[in-house]
């Protein structure tokens, strides 16, 4: 693992409790995310849908939920625990967006909420090459991010130390790069910040695997 991943496992392992605490009921203010998840539930089928960048658990506590069958994946090993004792019904596994813990077409769908904001540019390729290759043919994918060009490297989280970098994306530079791990992208929404969420806009799109 390079050190700007490890800069990312460590400041989740450190802000684990606090990020359940502050965030783990998100979803009940998120109307649009949770529609969109509702289509992900209904895209898949019955078929295993993959949390990617799961955190503690709440979205695949969600879709569990929903009657979906889960596996919530996190680089952090401290949020794959957390996840583990709050959500008994989905399986977690710890590892890294580029190297998944997952054999190929595994997954019927996936989501990716906020979690490649910590990719750097040169590794979103490679990323949703990786998660091309666990869904299976005409699986969907539908990934979240901040909406800008900036990067935000955060010292401080909630009052704990922590060393990140949060990689604002545009909506054009994910979906080229999504067209090019071989995604053909159906929706693409932006929306602005809630009054309950950071003050930033976001973008979504919802992408289908290529045959």
């Amino acid at each position: 693992m390079g050190a700007d991943r490890a800069r990312v496992r460590g400041s989740y392992d450190t802000v684990a409790e606090e990020y359940l605490g502050r965030i783990g009921d998100e979803l009940a203010h998120k109307a649009v995310d949770r529609a969109l998840l509702g289509v992900v539930v209904e895209e898949a089928a019955g078929g295993v849908v993959a949390d990617l960048g799961c955190g503690p658990g709440h979205v695949a506590g969600w879709l569990t939920g929903r009657g979906a069958e889960v596996v919530g994946v996190d680089l952090s090993p401290r949020m794959v625990g957390l996840a583990r004792r709050e959500q008994p019904r989905a399986a977690f596994r710890t590892g890294d967006l580029l190297a998944l813990p997952a054999a190929d077409g595994e997954f019927a769908a996936a989501v990716a909420l906020y979690s490649v904001i910590h990719l750097e540019p040169e590794e979103l390729a490679p990323a949703f090459a990786e998660m091309r290759r666990v869904l299976r043919p005409g699986g969907v994918l539908l990934v979240s991010f901040h909406l800008g060009t900036e990067v935000r490297r955060m010292r401080e989280w909630w009052g704990h130390p922590v060393d990140v970098d949060f990689h604002f994306l545009e909506s054009d530079t994910v979906a080229e790069r999504l067209a090019g791990a071989g995604f053909t992208v159906e929706v693409r929404m932006e929306r602005a910040a809630l009054p309950e969420e950071a003050p930033t806009r976001r973008g979504y799109l919802l992408a289908r695997r290529t045959a």
